[in-house]
């Protein structure tokens, strides 16, 4: 695969609030340079995929808002996604927590999927792609190690296989970015840090910026050398991902540290 390149992402003070005046996002900010890996943590409710979709042009902020810059593109402004958001999106790799394969089509066409924003609209609309594609599918396969499953049915697969088929379809899109929202939440610990493993692998030998979204810190201090933590839409930590220790977290979280923790963190803090 060739060498991608690099994307960075400027948030700058975004607001979001639904009905009855919750707050999902309060004048969130942060940068993310060109080639890294980032964690972002937080408790249900803290707004981490309200704010991936907001990076996406998923969902519009307030009006009022500041921007969001990916690379040369500005997603959008004082609350408005720019009009040619579709065209951006070509560079914009988005992992869904279910995956978002089509089960009844094999795992090669659900890859070539990525390769869509580039092509024509009518070969697009009959699923006609070349051979050099096709290789090229193949080939993303073969970097995340599942090339062996490409002509067997998407439905067929575990949770981690599919997952990974995402990752390669991202690759195939060329994405210069990838946003993963919570992409390990339904997978076995072993299948999540397979995953886990393949998104750091695109990121060190690609150069794609990588912005995963996590549940467990675990897999944020292993695998993100740095974290953005969020609670009830704020920034209240944006550091080194080994200073999250449980007693960090506790001082962050208070009494819904545990929900970040696994079942061994959780008991050796509270028995300490």
């Amino acid at each position: 695969m060739d060498q991608f390149f690099k994307t960075g992402l400027e948030i700058n003070s975004i607001t979001k609030s639904f009905g009855q005046g919750a707050v999902a996002l309060k004048k969130t900010k942060f940068k993310i340079a060109p080639g890294e890996m980032v964690a972002m943590i937080g408790a249900s409710g803290s707004g981490k995929s309200t704010l991936l979709r907001h990076i996406s042009g998923f969902l519009a902020a307030d009006a009022g808002s500041g921007s969001i810059q990916v690379g040369p593109h500005t997603i959008q402004t004082n609350g408005k996604v720019d009009r040619h958001i579709r065209s951006m999106r070509a560079d914009i790799g988005f992992i869904f927590q279910q995956f978002n394969l089509v089960g009844r089509v094999n795992v090669l066409t659900n890859v070539l999927t990525g390769i869509l924003p580039r092509v024509p609209l009518w070969r697009s609309l009959i699923g006609l792609f070349t051979l050099e594609e096709k290789q090229e599918a193949y080939d993303a396969l073969k970097v995340i190690g599942i090339e062996n499953l490409a002509y067997q049915r998407a439905s067929t697969l575990s949770g981690g296989q599919q997952q990974r088929v995402a990752i390669a379809r991202c690759l195939v899109q060329k994405a210069k970015i990838i946003l993963a929202d919570e992409p390990i939440a339904s997978l076995d610990p072993e299948s999540a840090r397979t995953v886990m493993e393949v998104l750091a692998k695109i990121n060190r030998e690609h150069g794609i910026t990588v912005l995963v979204s996590l549940h467990q810190v675990q897999f944020a201090r292993r695998y993100c050398p740095r974290t953005i933590a969020l609670r009830l839409g704020e920034v209240i930590y944006d550091g080194a991902s080994e200073n999250l220790t449980p007693q960090h977290l506790r001082t962050l979280y208070g009494a819904s540290v545990e929900e970040l923790l696994d079942g061994t963190e959780a008991v050796d803090f509270v028995s300490g």
